[in-house]
């Protein structure tokens, strides 16, 4: 039985991976072999020798420890494109609240109550003040084509009339094929900032990015464009995106990351974070989450993971070795010569790296000797070996 920890509530579709012919759950599990987490800070964390995986219920893995992570040979998932469409809503919620000033409107009709019935003839007097240009015709300018990107791409430019141009340097073949053949290609982000009328940004945030949105990108916008960010707040530079509302370089901006530096400045619209807030998306998350857990605890199999290679398997045929491990020179004829010496034949082996991390597995018809697996284990750079049979 392999013991699963949530450290937050989390939806009963994790039942439908997780059956109680092979897995425990609970929230008091004290010496897990898996974790299912949402928002739970897990820094301060400590972990014991038994945790094999943490599997994170959304995007996002702020709140995990991930350096420890993989210095302990534990895997970390994540559930990129579960909540996809729950945010895609939102942006083209946003496109329109942010173009036609509705947050701003409403608002204002609030500050009605108490006029009695002067309200219909004040709304309409005052009306005027709040008018925004329609989306129909305008060009959208996507930046970031994963998962939700895509969906408003193709959202916007088959349902909304808009003429949509996109950029993602690291578009995969999967995605580039789910997008409609109206979707306009840029050869760089400054093409789509220089022809946006509405610039949506879907990138995730890494030092990279973080305050990438700046002064000298926001110049290269058409002037009066409209700015949404449903990916992280701080991709932007808040004061310059205040200096680009304050000279009319950018008519609105709309997030779904409230901050300090945004909340009460005027033409800036702050969602408090709803993108992923459906029952729908929830459901999503912790059944992609439940089901990595699963793959990987049961056979081996890494998809999504933040840390490690991806390694997608089946059920091992007969007998299976993995070894998490440094990404070093050598290491693999080290860890083949331990099973060779021991005259065991390896029917299939896969080795995949990621950056200073590597996972390698090795099929055989039977499991080494615990001499060669304790072999194994000593070896310099190994971190954790696993083994499975059929």
């Amino acid at each position: 039985m392999f013991k699963i920890q949530t450290l937050n509530a989390i939806s009963d579709k994790i039942y439908g991976q997780l059956t109680a012919d092979r897995y425990t759950v609970s929230k008091d599990e004290p010496v897990p072999d898996g974790i299912l987490v949402r928002s739970a800070a897990m820094h301060d964390m400590a972990f014991g020798e038994n945790l094999l995986a943490i599997a994170r219920a959304g995007a996002g893995v702020n709140n995990i420890p991930i350096e420890r992570c993989s210095r302990e040979g534990v895997v970390v998932f994540n559930t990129p494109g579960a909540n996809a469409n729950a945010v895609a809503e939102l942006v083209l919620a946003g496109l329109f609240i942010g173009s036609r000033n509705v947050a701003q409107g409403m608002a204002w009709a609030q500050s009605l109550k108490g006029e009695g019935d002067a309200v219909p003839k004040l709304v309409e007097k005052g009306k005027g003040q709040f008018v925004g240009p329609e989306v129909r015709g305008k060009t959208l300018g996507v930046v970031g084509l994963g998962a939700i990107g895509a969906i408003v791409a193709n959202a916007a430019t088959l349902g909304l009339g808009m003429k949509v141009i996109g950029y993602d340097p690291f578009i995969s073949v999967d995605r580039a094929w789910s997008l409609s053949s109206a979707v306009g290609h840029a050869a760089s982000e400054d093409e789509v900032l220089a022809q946006a009328d509405y610039v949506t940004y879907h990138i995730p945030l890494n030092d990279k990015t973080r305050g990438s949105v700046d002064a000298v990108k926001l110049a290269k916008m058409k002037k009066g464009a409209y700015l949404l960010n449903f990916s992280r707040g701080e991709l932007v530079n808040a004061d310059d995106v205040k200096a680009a509302l304050a000279s009319g370089q950018l008519s609105a901006y709309v997030t779904d990351f409230p901050s300090e530096a945004m909340l009460g400045q005027e033409r800036v619209v702050c969602i408090p974070h709803l993108g992923a807030s459906t029952p729908e998306s929830e459901d999503n998350c912790a059944a992609m989450a439940a089901a990595e857990l699963r793959d990987y605890l049961e056979c081996g199999s890494i998809r999504n993971s933040v840390n490690m290679p991806e390694v997608i398997m089946g059920a091992p045929e007969a007998a299976r070795v993995l070894v998490i491990h440094e990404n070093i020179p050598n290491m693999l004829s080290s860890i083949t010569a331990c099973v060779s010496a021991e005259g065991i034949n390896i029917d299939n082996l896969t080795n995949k790296s990621r950056k200073d991390m590597a996972v390698t597995v090795l099929e055989m018809q039977d499991l080494p000797t615990d001499s060669a697996l304790a072999a194994i284990k000593v070896l310099p750079g190994v971190i954790r070996v696993r083994t499975f049979q059929n």
